[in-house]
């Protein structure tokens, strides 16, 4: 399978991987956030017995509830939708405090598993989400509208002048 992005087990759970993709003209950076394990929540990758909507219910062991389900990957394009040229991963990984993504610009708060603005300037936006799927513990972009590139940031140029968010 192309488009190969990264290993699971090579997401940190409090932080996000960085990388580009293009829709055939713009380069564009994305980053991948997973949300847990897909069992119980406790972390420990197993069911509990318990259905997700609570009702309760004995596993026999035998069921796909019961596998040691791979956690939930999303992937959003890389920026905040308070201020849509701001980055929310500046290149070293954007925190996520229990399950949220947070934009250090301005304190915004985005649900890592939907991607809405729970606090900040922008609550209530939405960040634009990709298409990934794992297979075989590893994460591939699988996108149609966009094609991954590569690795890490967008290559700027080495100008390194300040720019304001004011336009005269």
């Amino acid at each position: 399978m192309d488009g190969a992005i990264v290993a699971l087990e090579d997401i940190p759970a409090d932080s996000t991987v960085l990388f580009r993709v293009t829709d055939g003209e713009d380069e564009r950076e994305a980053i991948l956030v997973t949300n847990g394990d897909a069992g119980d929540g406790d972390g420990d990758g197993e069911t509990d017995g318990h259905s997700e909507d609570g009702r309760g219910g004995e596993n026999d062991g035998n069921s796909a509830d019961d596998s040691r389900a791979e956690p939930h990957v999303t992937c959003w394009l890389n920026y905040c939708q308070h201020l849509t040229h701001i980055k929310i991963d500046k290149g070293s990984g954007a925190p996520i405090r229990d399950g949220e993504l947070i934009c250090a610009n301005h304190g915004a708060y985005f649900d890592s598993h939907s991607g809405e603005c729970t606090y900040g300037p922008c609550e209530g936006a939405y960040l634009t989400e990709l298409e990934v799927t794992v297979a075989d513990g590893v994460v591939y972009f699988s996108d149609g509208a966009y094609e991954f590139v590569g690795h890490g940031p967008i290559d700027d140029d080495d100008d390194l002048t300040s720019t304001s968010n004011v336009k005269m």
